[in-house]
């Protein structure tokens, strides 16, 4: 998993860094785990424009993910490491004994031909999902659940990891991507190892058609626009704009924006670092 400079020879390649592919080995992933994904262009049920800068985009399929890995007991084997154009991960299929095969998010390092499995009694090799309880302190993990059987919640994306630093009762502490330390019931699920394509954060998209394809319109500038428009908006020559704020102008940049009565709090030992 890494990227590739590519060589200048039109002016949108000057600057772009692509990734190499070389972990993928299959280019048509599985008919069976495929749903339409239809795009809304920032429209709501109305048909009323709630999003700017949302539209157009290259037509995707969605690959059904198993977040819950609640197969349990069965080993299963991997088929194959796929592109995910819903997701910077990668994704695994694999294939159970029984014949069902699923998508994973693939862990770096995960092979073809390797044998995982999820359950309580499993050891804790890379790609297999088990309770944290169940884990050695110290051990990291992706895919982490935050309400049991309800599926992955966080760590799902490329390169990202949490690690299991201690036990509290019936709570394991875990060390989140964002630096967060917080409390996660020891019943819920965790696969081991990292998030693959860690890459993914050195790539450079090149040129604007390419984020086009993405489905991302061009972004205006608040500062350039007029104060009917947005608060930053407006002034003689060049001016800054004042203080960042969104267009409702609510503050940015300092502003403390997570609720103070969130259930959750009680569960955070340490917020993110600043």
């Amino acid at each position: 998993m890494g990227v590739r400079k590519l060589r200048p020879v039109t002016p949108s390649s000057r600057f772009r860094v692509a990734p190499d592919f070389k972990e993928l080995t299959t280019s048509k992933p599985e008919k069976s785990l495929l749903e339409p994904l239809k795009k809304s262009g920032g429209r709501n049920n109305t048909g009323r424009r709630t999003m700017r800068y949302i539209g157009g985009g290259h037509k995707r399929m969605y690959r059904i993910i198993d977040f819950k890995r609640d197969k349990f007991d069965m080993p299963a084997t991997v088929v194959s490491v796929e592109y995910d154009p819903n997701r910077s991960s990668r994704i695994s299929l694999v294939q159970y004994e029984d014949g069902e095969k699923r998508y994973i998010i693939a862990p770096q390092g995960i092979t073809v031909g390797q044998t995982i499995q999820s359950g309580e009694g499993v050891t804790p090799d890379v790609g297999n999902a088990l309770p944290l309880a169940k884990m050695p302190i110290g051990t990291i993990v992706h895919c982490v659940e935050l309400q049991p059987g309800k599926g992955a919640s966080m760590a799902r994306s490329a390169g990202t990891y949490a690690q299991l630093v201690a036990r509290e009762d019936r709570y394991a502490v875990l060390r989140l991507p964002s630096g967060e330390t917080r409390r996660v019931l020891n019943v819920c699920y965790a696969t081991v190892g990292t998030v693959g394509n860690a890459d993914h954060m050195n790539v450079t998209i090149g040129k604007a058609g390419r984020n086009r394809w993405l489905g991302r319109r061009p972004r205006t500038r608040a500062v350039a626009m007029n104060p009917v428009d947005h608060p930053m908006g407006g002034g003689e020559g060049r001016a800054s704009g004042g203080h960042p704020r969104s267009r409702n102008g609510q503050f940015a940049k300092g502003q403390k924006t997570r609720k103070p009565k969130n259930a959750s709090n009680k569960l955070i030992i340490s917020r993110r670092k600043k």
